[in-house]
């Protein structure tokens, strides 16, 4: 994928935006050009797009966007948009799919942190708890949504429930998965049945390596336990190249971790293998990314809404 087609697919998401008349201001269309970019290069498998409006205008916008853009620009064809719950994601299909394929097959690089126990505590997902085994399950109900290809799996995807993680028979979920166009997907009904909250799944869905664990009914001790902890933030950093060199970096993603279980990253062995995979990812694509950087910084406790 040569930086001359990247650049024309930037354009014609520009020419889209403002065919429909989306009023972006300027660091949020900036923020879609990045996230699209990172989603083509294979930087990430998908992002939550939490600019541009509110729902359910946000989601009208985003696929519209999408939709125009994809008869412009062949790049810009596995793009899709996707809603749980009143989030909403824009995914490369064939890499999420492959995503989801990595995740399920490599639980280790995955670790969890118990919000619901004073002080947290960090567990792998080989450690199985009752919560960690439903996520499980809805990860299985994505593994299925999405085809091995990237495209919907209408006949062949299964239904969560709490007491079993495969269904034969057509559910809900089915029903509205068939009956959405190919470019977007609403998986909220994923989560009625589930203890597994929208924090939780995010996690896993953006591709942290760290990710809140905690049920519905533990909520409020989940946000107690967070918010009078210090955490360690973590950013990845990325520049593109040809940009001038007085370009600010850009946030690719960021995540926490409670400062008691982090060492910031240094001889941290998850973090360290994080950093490599990432960094494997970049050497894919350099020609349209100058550099990328793990930073490291310190957040005392505040409220934080979960």
């Amino acid at each position: 994928m040569e930086v001359e087609q990247l650049e024309e697919a930037l354009r014609v998401i520009s020419s889209s935006i403002s065919g429909i008349k989306w009023r972006l201001k300027p660091a949020s269309k900036r923020r879609l050009e990045i996230d699209i970019l990172a989603l083509c290069t294979g930087l990430r498998p998908l992002v939550m797009v939490d600019y541009g409006g509110k729902m359910p205008e946000l989601q009208e916008h985003l696929c519209s966007v999408v939709k125009l853009s994809q008869k412009e620009s062949a790049i810009l064809e596995p793009l899709r948009v996707m809603v749980v719950d009143d989030m909403i994601y824009l995914l490369h299909s064939q890499r999420f799919a492959e995503y989801i394929r990595s995740s399920l097959n490599s639980k280790s690089e995955l670790l969890f942190v118990d919000l619901e126990r004073d002080p947290p505590k960090m567990f792998t997902n080989e450690e199985q708890s009752s919560i960690a085994a439903q996520f499980e399950s809805i990860q299985k109900v994505f593994s299925r949504v999405f085809a091995a290809d990237g495209t919907h799996k209408e006949s062949d995807h299964a239904s969560y429930s709490p007491t079993s993680s495969v269904s034969n028979e057509k559910s809900p979920i089915d029903e509205d998965v068939a009956s959405q166009p190919l470019e977007f997907s609403n998986l909220s009904s994923c989560l009625e049945n589930s203890s597994v909250t929208i924090p939780t799944l995010n996690g896993w869905l953006l591709g942290y390596p760290v990710v809140y664990l905690f049920s519905k009914d533990h909520i409020a001790d989940a946000v107690y336990n967070l918010s009078t902890k210090s955490l360690r933030l973590f950013k990845i950093l990325i520049c593109r190249n040809g940009e001038s060199s007085n370009e600010r970096t850009e946030e690719l993603m960021s995540f926490s971790v409670p400062y008691d279980l982090s060492m910031g990253g240094k001889n941290e062995p998850w973090a360290e293998a994080f950093l490599a995979r990432m960094l494997a990812k970049l050497e894919n694509c350099k020609h349209v990314w100058r550099s990328m950087e793990l930073e490291v910084s310190e957040c005392y406790p505040q409220a934080i809404v979960l």
